[in-house]
């Protein structure tokens, strides 16, 4: 299976290599990537990948800011990746990180790093071993800062 990436030049670390790179790691993958300025330029980046590029999955990576209007810009870029998938059929990651869960450049970077390669790791997951994540289903799995663990009665 070919595994597309498509990430965010507005993104402040390279979520992007990150991705490839933990793909690699994990698999035997041919990758495609490709990169756009924005968020919002996410959905027709990851249907390019999917419909011309023949990509069975799309990991798509982007880094919103911190403002008011940057969290409208993500809503609309994940609506935008939701009528992808259901256009294609195909499954696509969505990993964003956004600047204000983090308190500074430093647990932002770590957090970005994380959050792609856990999600590099599920996409291969979704890819090659469903059953993996069924096993993992209500256990309160998270991407990025500790799991949250199956909610107890």
């Amino acid at each position: 299976m070919k595994i597309g990436i498509a990430d965010t030049t507005f993104s402040r670390v390279n979520m992007g290599g990150m991705a490839a790179d933990e793909l690699k790691r994990n698999a035997s993958v041919t990758l495609e990537r490709v990169t756009v300025p924005g968020i919002k330029d996410l959905p027709v980046a990851c249907k390019k990948l999917i419909e011309e590029r023949h990509c069975g999955l799309v990991l798509a990576l982007g880094m919103p800011g911190g403002k008011e209007k940057d969290r409208m810009c993500a809503h609309e870029a994940s609506t935008g990746l939701i009528t992808c998938q259901l256009m294609t059929n195909t499954h696509i990651i969505e990993v964003f990180v956004h600047e204000d869960e983090a308190k500074d450049d430093r647990e932002l970077a770590w957090l970005a790093e994380q959050r792609t390669r856990e999600h590099a790791k599920n996409a291969l997951k979704l890819a090659f071993f469903p059953q993996e994540l069924t096993k993992e289903a209500g256990t309160g799995q998270r991407q990025g800062f500790p799991d949250a663990g199956p909610a107890r009665r």
